[in-house]
């Protein structure tokens, strides 16, 4: 009898081992699908944002290199900056097409009038050119 139940005892630990190795390969798949879930919502939230660019110039059309943009979100009111590059060239990325913004362009002084990115333009990577025209 005493053989009987160490056989029996070991046949319950195996039981158990496969039960844990079952209870972890659960697991593991589960932590796979909501990963693959995550990174999917993620792009289409990706998806959703958009991207407003343009070029900042003077009076004469030229392009204005180390100009400062500002893009304002009208709900939060929160203000994110670009400098112009070589080409006079800026680009905001991650926009809520939910919201208003609004852009203005600094250079020596002088700024360009605002301009509005509405909520109401369904364009994903709309181009806002801002034109320096001088100082005010």
């Amino acid at each position: 009898m005493i053989t009987i139940r160490l056989h029996r005892a070991s046949n319950r630990t195996g039981g158990m081992n496969v039960i844990r190795r079952s209870a972890v390969a659960v697991l593991l798949l589960a932590s796979m699908a909501s990963t693959v879930l995550a990174l999917q919502n993620s792009k289409s939230e990706e998806e959703k944002l958009r991207i407003v660019q343009g070029a900042v110039t003077d009076a004469q059309d030229r392009p204005l290199s180390g100009a400062v943009v500002q893009l304002k979100n009208t709900k939060t009111l929160q203000v994110r900056s670009f400098i112009t590059q070589e080409e006079g060239n800026y680009q905001f990325h991650g926009l809520d097409p939910n919201v208003d913004y609004t852009l203005k362009a600094e250079h020596k002084g002088a700024s360009s009038a605002v301009r509005t990115l509405s909520a109401f333009d369904s364009r994903k990577k709309p181009v806002l050119n801002l034109k320096i025209e001088g100082k005010k």
